[in-house]
């Protein structure tokens, strides 16, 4: 197993994409499931912490260490098998995600979840329980994790499967490999009914494999996953339409959503949406010179085709038009390749953000907050206010489909990225007051976890510490990640 303890050779664990910056004596790359538990069982002894490093993308500070050493998963990158017929793949942690959407298309299979950045460890999406465009169909990574096998802080290995172990109400008890059986409660608190990543995922009667997704290492090192696959769509409608106004693009939004999630209609079913606001289209426009320039807001979406294009294409045109919608100026494509094309300017307008603040030796100030769909055209348009009030530039892009935005404030000096940060905790805030989150697909790290004491508040905070005791007693994995140390 090699193990780098010069500090040159380590910097680039030491942080993510959250600019954030940490410390530790060694990074470790074991290759295999034993040589995790040989580590967790020597550090657990010695009680010295460990960071599990996945591939640098995250925005929270997750990875980021904080003494101790950093466990890197990139070593642990296998395919272990594709089951065409039960239509599951077994993986380790540190196979990007890429990859396996690659290898699992060129067989004409599917994994839905698709986070923004694909160059991500698999094992860093089930922890944080990662989401994307396709969500608003298809759900989080959550509903595909069928099985995990996980090294506890103890050294302890846990086999679970999906619908072996249930809570009793919130008691609950789990099997280690070694047959020692652990036994807890299940902490009692009411979970926003909004897309959500923040926090342990608790519920009365709940399926246990649950706890693990999205708990952000901070309960065990993930070594194996066994994922659902389902059959590839064959082919695909996708657009990216603009529209004069906001409330144009808006109602269009809530009418797709309403007609996509409808019953009476099984044929009209959109497998994204997603919004840009007018700074974004500008923001993009010298990249992307088709944008139109009497374009106020745009809409991305994508819908499957069941040998019904002409039926799809004209009932989405018929959309786009009642919205007053520019049918003309649309980009629509049934062409893969131009479909890419689409992506990326989805994409592009994350890099464009991150460019910019480079630029302005500043740090990214971008919320990821979701609300419940009634409570949310009053909250788009209040924050938006709140923005503006002070004078800063900003953008406003994201997942409408699920009631969720990303919206980057755009400062340009340390008194304008100041004011930015005061900003994004009275936006979170309200969203919270709203009954929904501050963190719908990102996490909490180290970076957001007085948001999770905001949203939750302490007594909660606490019930989520003594859950993590039960996992890993003496203090070592990820500590600082969800919640400070000081709650244990």
């Amino acid at each position: 197993m090699l193990i780098k303890k010069d500090q040159d050779e380590i910097q680039k664990y030491l942080t993510d994409e959250s600019s954030y910056k940490g410390y530790c004596d060694a990074v470790y790359f074991p290759e295999n499931e034993k040589e995790v538990e040989e580590i967790l069982i020597e550090c657990n002894k010695t009680k010295t912490k460990v960071t599990i490093a996945g591939a640098g993308t995250g925005l929270t500070s997750g990875r980021v260490p904080e003494g101790g050493i950093v466990l890197s998963i990139e070593k642990l990158n296998k395919i272990l098998e594709i089951n065409e017929k039960e239509k599951y793949v077994r993986v380790e942690p540190g196979l990007f995600l890429r990859d396996l959407q690659n290898i699992v298309e060129s067989k004409n299979l599917f994994y839905p979840p698709d986070p923004t950045e694909r160059d991500c460890f698999i094992g860093a999406t089930v922890i944080t329980n990662s989401s994307g465009a396709r969500t608003f169909k298809y759900g989080p990574t959550r509903d595909y994790v069928m099985a995990m096998t996980i090294v506890l802080g103890d050294g302890e290995i846990l086999k679970i499967e999906r619908g072996q172990y249930k809570s009793n109400g919130y008691n609950a008890s789990l099997k280690c490999e070694s047959g020692k059986i652990i036994f807890f409660t299940v902490p009692a608190y009411e979970m926003p009914n909004t897309k959500n990543s923040a926090g342990y995922f608790c519920k009365e009667n709940m399926d246990l494999i649950d706890i693990f997704i999205g708990s952000e290492g901070t309960l065990g090192i993930v070594t194996e996953i066994k994922l659902k696959l389902i059959d590839l769509p064959k082919d695909l409608l996708s657009c990216v339409a603009f529209f004069p106004s906001e409330d144009d693009a808006l109602n269009f939004i809530d009418e797709a959503r309403e007609k996509s999630q409808s019953k009476d209609d099984t044929q009209f079913s959109a497998r994204g949406l997603e919004y840009f606001d007018n700074y974004s289209l500008r923001f993009m426009s010298q990249d992307y010179p088709n944008i139109p320039a009497k374009a106020i807001a745009g809409v991305w979406f994508e819908q499957e085709l069941n040998n019904n294009e002409d039926e799809m294409l004209s009932e989405w045109v018929e959309l786009i038009t009642k919205f007053n919608g520019f049918e003309e100026e649309s980009w629509l494509a049934v062409d893969k390749k131009e479909q890419e094309k689409f992506k990326d300017f989805r994409h592009a307008i994350a890099w464009k953000v991150n460019e910019f603040i480079s630029k302005h030796g500043l740090k990214k100030v971008g919320t990821d907050v979701a609300v419940p769909h009634y409570a949310f055209r009053k909250y788009y348009y209040q924050v938006k206010e709140m923005i503006e009030k002070r004078n800063i530039k900003y953008v406003v892009y994201g997942h409408l489909g699920n009631s969720h935005i990303h919206l980057n404030m755009l400062p340009t000096n340390e008194s304008e990225y100041k004011t930015a940060r005061e900003l994004y905790k009275d936006i979170c805030f309200e969203a919270i007051k709203l009954k929904g989150t501050f963190s719908a697909e990102h996490g909490v790290g180290k970076a957001k976890r007085d948001f999770l004491i905001m949203m939750y508040g302490e007594e909660t905070i606490k019930k989520m510490a003594a859950l993590k005791l039960v996992f890993d007693p003496n203090k070592i994995l990820n500590i600082g990640n969800i919640f400070e140390e000081k709650y244990l």
